[in-house]
């Protein structure tokens, strides 16, 4: 009788499920015809109904993802348009919760045989279990931004991506999961193959509820590739499915090495696979490695990792790489502020207001109070606080922003607020950089409470946040912050993420080398080794430019930052820097060049911009320069030919949308000058026939595209020196 009441309520349930979506409108398919990494994608994302109201279908005329919702809500099919390749071969739940030491499935459906695909004709007959988390309804909105963002730096794209956002709402039927309500949100973003993913619980109930992991994203994907024999860490994972989480940390400047949370799997179930120990990686979960293991109060909601789904259509490296960049471009706009600064190593007053004037003098935007000028954020008394503002008062009466550096990470603080080693029981054994305070200390709180403070009340304009979270554990029993070892990394990471969200809210500009662009930071480290520049300016030209070359395969130009040591750094004599800067002119200017032609800020660290007005006016015409073409020069980036040292190196910006379709940055390392031809791939230009090329300010000449969108360029190059041409 219970059994039978059970598929009652079941039925009544779907049944209102069924009642809402046949209010929505029917899917019809179109795909953009275009290329959407060069033109506009006219389609807008939607949320409609197919195959007569049973099944509810997400769709922006470039990816489709369809749930079937009775009798209970499963993804049946998830659709590259462009290439039609299909990302589900087999059913799974939406999520799944380990609650009080159970899991529990969220969403799915039963009865699928063969693994290796699935039919459409097989899916009217698969079942639910009334042991999982059961789909009662749903909403759809507009898309609400993440992050409520704010910009006082110049910014390529100042606007909030848009979209639709699906909601889809589960509740057990199980007693002990009374009051406990699970959301699945789905965003679609208009313009781009993405969506994003992530799940809410909500607790209704009267007692507290333990979450020991929340996996928000479950996916049975085709293989990459087969093999009789072969471990899941030998074989190609799926390629043209790229996943991000805001869950990714360690210093390592990449994402893909970064990320803690996805998780390609084998899948027992798929029996039919070439591998004979059903080893074959090709089935994506999505959670936090060491777990959550937090207690969610009464009332409290806890969210879980959001995982942004890239659906590429190429195996070519640069076009999944445009494609990386357009969405950090389009999903995380703040990734497009690309301000011009420089990094002062004094807090002298006389020094910052000296170096400020030479920045509006010069053209420079901002000025960072670098590591070792004596600036402590921590210290945020009256009498410090006092002093900085004055500083950021007269930075702004001239129209510059002024910020500064704070470590938090690497550093030894006590043996009460420091990590505590689950190994040992020991502070300072365990942790990534060796020394870490825990941010969830007492001295962590405080540490974040002071920066607050002293940014907001010296009206500070960034942070060079040095040693981000990196994801050190900690087993200490005593921090206010967190409870043990099982909840330190979530709650750690937690309190990262939502202190830079704080500050982009703020309109406070972040560089933080670690991958925290989720949720907030603007810039990280381009890739470098520090110890390099201690060597000769001669080397380290070359060295920045493979900097410059490897660094931009992924990131947008504006997403990472170079260095440039003005003073001694880490070593080095005086072939190494460039001070006195009037002496070294020319290898000051070509590196000044080799960055703002990248596109690419660089950290220029030292006391002084200029030292002569021959070096103030050199510096000035770099700055003017790149302002002309600053659109262009924060486009997306093709890569050319790296930097080997043996023959010429180079690098072109495109934009379709512009007048200037393109900008050629190349350069000779070579003690001869060197007459080439050189053939340009000008497909991301948008241009078809002719492109009309300069050198510099000449003549333009027009040139016709071959069959490959390619043109002939003939150049020539000075010895050691760089050349750079416009295209219209």
């Amino acid at each position: 009788m219970c059994r039978l009441l059970w598929f009652l309520g079941c039925w009544l349930v779907a049944y209102s499920g069924f009642c809402q979506i046949k209010s929505l409108p029917v899917y019809k398919p179109t795909t953009f015809n275009g290329d959407w990494l060069v033109t506009s994608v006219s389609q807008k994302a939607g949320v409609f109904q197919a195959n007569g109201g049973k099944d509810l279908v997400l769709s922006n005329g470039l990816l489709t993802r369809r749930f079937r919702i009775m009798p209970n809500l499963a993804t049946i099919d998830y659709q590259n348009l462009s290439t039609n390749e299909q990302f589900v071969r087999s059913v799974k739940p939406e999520a799944m919760l380990t609650l009080k030491g159970k899991t529990y499935r969220v969403g799915g459906l039963y009865g699928q045989k063969e693994h290796a695909y699935l039919r459409e004709e097989w899916i009217d007959n698969f079942t639910t279990n009334p042991a999982d988390f059961q789909f009662k309804t749903f909403t759809i909105t507009s898309l609400k931004p993440y992050i409520s963002w704010q910009s006082r730096t110049w910014t390529m794209n100042r606007s909030q991506p848009t979209g639709q956002e699906l909601t889809l709402l589960f509740e057990s039927n199980l007693p002990e999961l009374r009051g406990i309500d699970v959301a699945v949100h789905y965003t679609l973003y208009d313009g781009i193959p993405t969506l994003c993913k992530w799940v809410t619980i909500e607790n209704k109930s009267q007692k507290a509820i333990h979450i020991d992991q929340v996996i928000n994203e479950i996916l049975a994907t085709p293989e990459e590739e087969s093999a009789v024999v072969g471990k899941p860490d030998q074989m190609k994972k799926p390629q043209r499915i790229y996943i991000e989480n805001n869950f990714a940390f360690n210093n390592a400047m990449r994402y893909d090495l970064s990320d803690q949370a996805t998780h390609w799997k084998t899948d027992s179930l798929y029996t039919s696979q070439v591998n004979y120990n059903y080893e074959t990686p090709c089935l994506l979960e999505v959670y936090p490695t060491l777990g959550v293991g937090t207690d969610l109060e009464p009332n409290q909601t806890y969210t879980s990792i959001r995982s942004y789904e890239l659906l590429l259509d190429s195996y070519d490296r640069e076009r999944n790489g445009l494609a990386r960049r357009k969405f950090y471009r389009t999903v995380t706009p703040w990734t497009t502020q690309n301000p011009v600064f420089m990094h002062l190593v004094s807090t002298d007053p006389t020094t910052v207001k000296n170096a400020i004037d030479q920045c509006v003098e010069t053209g420079y935007e901002m000025v960072i109070l670098s590591f070792g000028s004596g600036l402590n954020m921590e210290d945020a008394s009256d009498a410090n606080v006092k002093k900085f503002k004055a500083l950021a008062d007269y930075a702004h009466s001239k129209g510059i922003l002024l910020g500064g550096y704070s470590l938090f990470s690497s550093r030894r603080i006590d043996d009460e607020n420091d990590v505590i080693d689950p190994k040992t029981g020991l502070p300072d054994k365990g942790a990534f950089f060796g020394h870490a305070p825990c941010l969830a200390s007492q001295w962590g709180i405080n540490y974040l409470n002071s920066l607050k403070k002293f940014i907001t009340e010296t009206g500070f304009d960034l942070l060079e946040h040095d040693g981000p979270y990196p994801g050190d554990v900690c087993a200490s029993t005593t921090h206010p912050g967190h409870k043990g070892l099982n909840d330190s990394q979530w709650v750690q990471m937690d309190m990262q993420k939502g202190f830079y969200r704080f500050l982009n809210e703020k309109g406070v500009y972040i560089n933080a080398p670690d991958w925290y662009f989720m949720d907030g930071t603007n810039k990280i480290a381009l890739g470098y080794r520090e110890v390099n520049f201690s060597l000769s300016r001669e080397q380290q030209k070359l060295l920045n430019r493979q900097n410059i070359y490897d660094g931009t395969w992924e990131k947008t130009p504006a997403m990472g930052w170079g260095f440039v040591p003005l003073t001694k750094y880490q070593g080095g004599g005086p072939e190494a820097v460039l001070e006195p800067l009037s002496e070294h002119l020319s290898d000051y200017e070509q590196l000044m060049m080799q960055y703002y032609g990248a596109g690419v800020q660089a950290c220029y660290r030292g006391p002084r911009l200029y030292d002569t007005e021959a070096t103030k006016q050199t510096v000035k015409r770099v700055i003017d320069w790149y302002k002309k073409y600053r659109l262009i020069l924060n486009s997306d980036l093709i890569h050319l030919r790296r930097p080997d040292g043996r023959d010429w190196d180079g690098i072109m910006h495109v934009n379709s949308i512009l007048k200037e379709k393109g900008v050629v940055m190349l350069f000779n390392p070579l003690k001869t000058k060197i007459t080439r031809t050189i053939k340009l791939p000008l497909y991301y230009t948008g241009l078809r026939e002719t492109a009309t090329i300069r050198q510099g300010e000449g003549k333009a000449k027009t040139y016709r595209l071959n069959r490959n969108y390619e043109v002939e360029l003939p150049v020539e190059i000075e010895p050691e020196s760089y050349s750079w041409w416009v295209i219209e």
